[in-house]
């Protein structure tokens, strides 16, 4: 008995896939509008006669934005265009904050190196001159660490202890008002916290001109950072840690000391060296309780002493645009920029290093 053969199974074809995106702008192509609007922008500067670079470069800028919507609406259509332009002007205010405080910082450095070097360290001024080349910023580099440090051992107790009153006991209307006093001073001016002191210490209490003054007016300014950065710092331990310590009978005081504190300590010593860093620059407390002075004064609590903010502004006046002490205003400049880097930068490895895995 013969059988058919059997055919042989065929292979199903797939569909070919069907894709649903559109056209694309290539990858190099934010790189050509910004280059065509920069050339743009300078034809343009030629013709009306216009050499600013800072109006060449918010023409260029504005150029771009345009630019970018019209390239992309044409071709990948008015939605992804306005999501382009979002991005453009993303990246033109990033731009318009980095290019000054590059600009700055450059300047700084190409003035301030003509003079530092170990002996501009290592020197105060003295008995020379301001029109004199020589001198250094020694007593003002031992003068503003004094102050700032007696600042931060005056301010972070008071506002460690009241970020702590405020989140674990806070409750009423205490609570409330040490809440708006504390929003209320952090933004006084400098110089509203030098009079102050001025008024109370030094012509009511009569107790002179000296580096302690200048730390009280510096620790009034630091207290509201710390409080802020403190508080926020301490609502983001979470609630169940401290449920934990409490329900093994471990009292309210002691779970801060040992449980709270521990956990946020990175980013509470963060707020700190922070704060540390914006009042290191202050000039106007300085100017009005400590008075400033050429020689070396190694104790803050009696006579006049030096600082960097201080010296920078006694050199520049003194200086009308040029000289040894325009060079030496540049140099101390440089050093202080330095000294707030390296602060920042301590209080980034540390809150690294102790922040919780």
């Amino acid at each position: 008995m013969s059988t058919a053969p059997t055919p042989a199974p065929t292979r199903a074809t797939a569909p070919t896939p069907r894709t649903l995106r559109g056209a694309r702008l290539p990858k190099w192509s934010p790189w050509a509008l910004a280059g065509g609007s920069l050339v743009l922008a300078v034809l343009l500067g030629l013709v009306a006669d216009m050499d600013n670079p800072a109006q060449l470069g918010l023409i260029a800028a504005v150029l771009f934005v345009l630019g970018t919507y019209g390239v992309a609406a044409r071709v990948e259509g008015r939605r992804q265009a306005k999501d382009r332009v979002a991005t453009s002007l993303v990246w033109v205010c990033f731009l318009l904050a980095v290019i000054p405080l590059a600009s700055l910082l450059w300047e700084t450095v190409r003035q301030g190196v003509k003079v530092l070097d170990f002996y501009f360290l290592s020197h105060s001024m003295g008995v020379v001159a301001d029109t004199e080349t020589g001198g250094g910023i020694y007593h003002a580099i031992l003068g503003t660490l004094e102050q700032v440090g007696l600042a931060t051992v005056v301010a972070v107790p008071v506002g460690v202890l009241t970020a702590v009153y405020l989140v674990e006991y806070g409750r009423g209307r205490l609570a409330k008002a040490v809440t708006f006093f504390v929003d209320v001073m952090t933004g006084i001016p400098s110089i509203v916290a030098g009079l102050f002191v001025l008024s109370f210490w030094i012509l009511v209490l009569d107790m002179g001109y000296s580096g302690f003054a200048g730390s009280l007016a510096l620790a009034i300014l630091m207290m509201p950072i710390v409080v802020r950065s403190t508080e926020e710092m301490l609502k983001l331990v979470p609630n169940e840690l401290r449920e934990a310590s409490l329900a093994l009978g471990v009292p309210k005081w002691r779970t801060i000391l040992k449980v709270v504190l521990p956990t946020s300590i990175g980013g509470i010593t963060t707020g700190i060296m922070l704060a540390v860093a914006r009042i290191t620059g202050e000039t106007a407390p300085v100017l009005l309780l400590v008075w400033g002075t050429n020689f070396i004064n190694t104790n803050p609590f009696a006579d006049p002493q030096a600082s960097l903010p201080l010296y920078i502004y006694q050199q520049y006046a003194n200086s009308a645009g040029y000289g040894a002490a325009y060079d030496r205003a540049w140099a101390a400049a440089l050093t202080l920029i330095a000294i707030v880097m390296i602060l920042n930068l301590v209080a980034r490895g540390i809150a690294r290093w102790k922040s919780p895995r």
